[in-house]
């Protein structure tokens, strides 16, 4: 899937009154972009930014630290913010603070999750429960790696461990449940350590050498073994979703568990206590694969797509694309892991985990013009588009379901400063970015007044922010199985739509008007397998996409 470039220059001519020194801030805007508004927290500043879709700033909030990186706005209107503070543990990502912030600024608690032994980075997660997980780093001496049968065991290593935490007053926590990589370890090294077994019959555990080399083979002076990058929440199954940067690995664990079972190999919904129930990315660190099987190279932010959103309950993430065999370029990415009838994750005999191939696929072209090859992230929006955080430049970009650019902006801030308008920049990376729909909780109530753009001496341009709540018509419009000759269409009331249908691969295999109470779109010449019929109201304001299949 290909961004659509004569689209971007169809919407840059008419957008022309912005000038050609319209280069940070909104670069583009188009009615088919999601309406919400943008959080965003430019690496090297204290100040997190809210801007609505037409990169007018709405509300800022000011911190005493630079960011630790990721940064939520949750329902209640609060600011949940990690921060960078000081430590020994010396690697990119390095948070180890929490701050959650009112609406208005006000700091309302804090609480630093670091010490000589363990360090916040990078991510945490709010849950519905209203406590939060975090991912840290878990010092083990050289004394404590050499029994579990580490090669060149002579140096300290960072383990991970996964933390549910509760907010307590201003500044105190509880600890209501752990998870620790080290107590799901396994290793073929060495027969007289008491992890020692065949890593390739045991998929749910973590080699303790994967990745390992002479000089240690990671970050943090080769002690950043595994470095998660991201950690996300699905509710419906209770699970939880790590990324691995250093083994371009996802992994799935088990929440539901205590901590004691957490520890261990059974207990919880699976009965597979805290090993992981799936892996995906990289499978010859657990011996069933090769480098060529290798297809995640460095990725951030796996997250499961939430419920009632296209794609819902597969997995999306950022493929960063370092090291890739073919050169250095990006990918959004989309895969549906194969579940059994109970919706456990499926692995079928010695083989490793599928799916084979993703379902969906966003790259640039040329490949290379897209590339961020670290931080950044993506996310499904309630219309089907994807914004997507090209992290190291700076830059949010929305595309619809087939790549085709709807809205972008570049983050104008340089060294935690804001850069005057037509200045070409760099070192304005920013971890990630977050669209928030106009109707979202946190919103309620509230009065958003868009002010001026953050650049400096922005340029006057016009913008209308058109409305993303559209009015539902999956209840008017019904689409019957492919049959061998045709596709049935048919709708309930006397609107009118507009119909394209697409192949997997984006390609329009037909377009037209839905205007009568029954279309029957000829189907003979088109091979079997699934399509994606997307209608759109007149008004621009309605829209499904709906798949099917042709047997």
């Amino acid at each position: 899937m290909k961004q659509n470039y004569l689209l971007f220059c169809v919407m840059m001519f008419l957008f022309c009154e912005w000038g050609q020194s319209q280069v940070i801030g909104l670069t583009l805007h188009t009615p088919q972009s999601h309406n919400g508004y943008t959080l965003f927290c430019p690496s090297g500043s204290r100040t997190t930014y809210l801007i609505d879709n037409c990169g007018k700033l709405v509300r800022t909030w000011e911190s005493d630290y630079l960011p630790g990186q990721s940064v939520y706005l949750l329902e209640n209107g609060n600011l949940l913010r990690t921060c960078r503070i000081g430590s020994n543990f010396n690697a990119g990502g390095s948070g180890g603070r929490l701050e959650l912030h009112s609406w208005d600024g006000e700091l309302l608690w804090s609480y630093n999750y670091s010490s000589d032994t363990f360090h916040h980075h990078h991510d945490v997660e709010p849950l519905p429960n209203g406590n939060i997980l975090l991912i840290a780093w878990d010092l083990k001496t050289a004394e404590e790696v050499e029994p579990l049968g580490r090669w060149n065991a002579n140096a300290d290593l960072w383990a991970e461990r996964v933390i549910e935490i509760e907010p307590v007053g201003t500044d105190e926590i509880n600890v209501v449940w752990e998870w620790y990589l080290w107590d799901h370890l396994i290793q073929d090294a060495d027969i007289n350590k008491v992890n020692y077994g065949v890593v390739e019959d045991h998929p749910e555990l973590v080699d303790i050498n994967a990745g390992n080399s002479e000089n240690g083979g990671g970050p943090g002076g080769g002690s950043d073994w595994i470095h998660l990058n991201s950690i996300s929440y699905e509710p419906i199954h209770d699970r939880i979703i790590l990324s691995s940067r250093n083994l371009s690995e996802i992994w799935v664990i088990d929440h539901s568990t205590s901590t004691q079972e957490a520890a261990g190999h059974t207990g919880g919904n699976s009965g597979r206590g805290g090993d992981l129930l799936f892996r995906w990315g990289n499978p010859r660190f657990y011996d069933r694969g090769t480098l060529e099987d290798q297809i995640l190279f460095g990725q951030h932010d796996a997250k499961f797509i939430e419920q009632g959103l296209e794609d819902e309950g597969k997995i999306m993430l950022f493929n960063n694309g370092q090291g890739r065999p073919d050169g250095n370029y990006s990918s959004v990415e989309i895969i549906d892991p194969p579940y059994d009838i109970n919706d456990e994750f499926v692995i079928i005999g010695e083989q490793a985990f599928g799916p084979i191939d993703s379902d969906w696929i966003f790259t640039n072209d040329p490949l290379d013009a897209f590339y961020s090859s670290r931080i950044s992230g993506a996310q499904r929006l309630p219309n089907g588009n994807t914004l997507i955080c090209e992290g190291i430049k700076g830059r949010f970009f929305e595309i619809d379901y087939f790549g085709n650019l709807v809205w972008e902006y570049v983050s104008p801030i340089i060294n935690g400063n804001p850069a005057e308008q037509g200045t070409i920049i760099t070192n304005n990376a920013v971890f990630r970015a977050t669209k928030y729909s106009e109707d979202y909780p946190a919103f309620e109530g509230k009065t958003l007044i868009a002010g001026d753009p953050i650049e400096l001496n922005p340029n006057m341009y016009d913008c209308d922010v058109v409305s993303s709540i559209w009015n539902p018509i999956q209840e008017d419009i019904q689409v019957q199985t492919l049959f061998s000759e045709s596709l049935q269409l048919n709708k309930s009331s006397l609107d009118s739509y507009t119909i394209e249908i697409f192949n997997p691969r984006g390609q329009c295999l037909w377009k037209g008007l839905f205007d009568e109470s029954q279309k029957l779109v000829t189907t003979s010449d088109w091979p079997k397998g699934f399509y994606i019929v997307k209608i759109n109201g007149l008004d621009r304001k309605n829209f499904i996409s709906i798949k099917t299949i042709k047997p």
